[in-house]
């Protein structure tokens, strides 16, 4: 095997990978930017598990599964990993477009009345109604004949921000966040197709097997007769 075809295949071995030379020093920014995803996305799921939001809460650990994925084709140079977390994002934004559409009332769409995020299970709203900045929570008795039992009626009063608007700021953060993924998965996925098109030609000394120049004689080879 050539020398240059040894030296180029011992950095596979490398744990940024040989594409840290094609892709530039991407290794440590990578594991600094899923950390942060993770975070956000954590976050979320807190908030909606207080909240008893069981649609995003589906949806923020199915997220959390793929960003893993794409973290782990990223550092072991899977293209198929980072082309379906790609798909992923796209997914993703979309239901945090819906989300945002959903809080502020787009069409035929009411967070009072529709209780598609908790799958139509309970009554619970986002954990930011009652809790969100300067919210005074009031109980109202006696509460409607049409509350349920388990369930108190409140009105809230007094609060800053509104918690429609504070979904709102967390799925748009989302949707920043998958946008610049997405940029991001496509740009490794081309690196990492580029690098694997030149592994291919500096390998294809050893589909044949290398031989090296074979030496040739100096010695002049004269015919013989031999006589009857």
């Amino acid at each position: 095997m050539p020398e240059g075809a040894a030296a180029l295949r011992g950095h596979r071995c490398c744990p940024c990978g040989p594409r840290a030379r094609v892709c530039g020093r991407r290794c440590p920014r990578r594991g600094v930017c899923s950390e942060r995803v993770k975070v956000c996305v954590l976050e979320r799921q807190i908030f909606d598990f207080l909240g008893y939001q069981w649609a995003p809460i589906l949806a923020n650990f199915v997220h959390i599964i793929i960003v893993i994925l794409g973290l782990f084709g990223t550092i072991q140079y899977r293209p198929r990993y980072i082309k379906g977390y790609a798909v992923w994002l796209v997914l993703w934004v979309t239901w945090n477009v819906f989300v945002i559409c959903f809080y502020l009332e787009a069409g035929d769409l009411s967070k009072e009345t529709d209780l598609i995020l908790t799958f139509n299970i309970s009554m619970h709203r986002s954990w930011w109604m009652e809790n969100g900045p300067g919210c005074m929570v009031t109980s109202v008795t006696p509460a409607p004949d049409w509350a349920p039992e388990d369930h108190r009626y409140i009105t809230v009063s007094g609060c800053f921000l509104e918690y429609q608007y504070i979904e709102v700021a967390h799925s748009s953060l989302q949707i920043v966040l998958a946008l610049a993924g997405f940029i991001y998965a496509c740009y490794v996925v081309k690196c990492i197709t580029e690098e694997e098109d030149s592994f291919d030609f500096i390998g294809g000394f050893d589909s044949y097997g290398y031989q090296g120049p074979q030496k040739t004689s100096h010695l002049q080879l004269q015919p013989m007769y031999m006589s009857k």
